[in-house]
């Protein structure tokens, strides 16, 4: 799969959030799936959808800054905005095996709300 195609199944998988298309992020995950965030290490695929698969109208929008794909592997840059105000910027790594994302990992950014920083607890 060349890099645009990834790119674009990055793109499509963000879109399917929005639409709540769960049939299509399935669908682009590989059977052995793995998902890293600082609330979870390495859980399989059907752990991902029963624990973080949510209804996504909290979320007015993504903007994806930038979408570097190299070989299998792709960072990701994206600030999402909820309805009501918060915003937060967040970075996930992309792994492909074949035309299947094959694993994502989670580095949480910066939180605000109405334009000013919100300090996390902890």
């Amino acid at each position: 799969m060349a890099g645009a195609s990834r790119a674009d199944t990055i793109r499509r998988i963000f879109a399917a959030y929005l639409s709540n298309d769960r049939t299509f992020v399935e669908d682009a995950f590989s059977d052995e799936f793995r998902f890293t965030s600082p609330f979870d290490d390495n859980i399989d695929k059907a752990t991902y959808f029963a624990r973080c698969w949510q209804n996504s109208d909290w979320i007015e929008r993504h903007e994806l800054e930038r979408v570097v794909v190299d070989g299998d592997a792709a960072f990701v840059t994206y600030r999402c905005v909820a309805r009501g105000g918060k915003s937060f910027r967040n970075t996930e790594f992309f792994v492909f095996g074949g035309d299947k994302v094959k694993r994502i990992d989670v580095y949480f950014g910066a939180t605000y709300q109405d334009g000013k920083f919100v300090r996390q607890p902890g």
